[in-house]
């Protein structure tokens, strides 16, 4: 499972600390891989935070603590919510080797939407 969260500011530093922290918290978390935070270099002010988690379910679990709840929550609610922001991992490679993971999406994930999978949207 793979977090990406683009964030736009100009106050370098600040932002820089607020992601350690977060980094921190998520790291310390069961199954929270890997963490990159990259600067645009196109765009001073454009940011990139990705997070890599062993599984979906390892993701909510990693979000659940009081204390990420109260840190990294706030600082992905700053993200750009124009993109998605949480993906499956499809192909994964290390040299000499390419695996492929099987998806986990329900065969219709792209035609039923939100609270729509429980029932018909109109009563019988």
């Amino acid at each position: 499972m793979l977090l990406i969260a683009r964030f736009t500011t100009a106050d370098a530093e600040p932002f820089i600390e607020r992601v350690r922290v977060a980094l921190e918290l998520l790291l310390a978390q069961p199954g929270c891989q890997r963490a990159l935070l990259a600067r645009s270099t196109e765009a001073a002010d454009g940011w990139v935070l990705t997070v890599e988690f062993a599984s979906v379910s390892a993701y909510r679990r990693a979000l659940s603590p009081f204390d990420v709840r109260t840190h990294v929550i706030p600082l992905l609610a700053e993200a750009d919510t124009t993109e998605p922001a949480a993906y499956e991992v499809v192909l994964e490679g290390q040299p000499g080797e390419v695996r492929h993971h099987v998806s986990l999406l329900a065969a219709d994930a792209d035609t039923v939407r939100l609270g729509e999978a429980s029932g018909p949207t109109t009563a019988r």
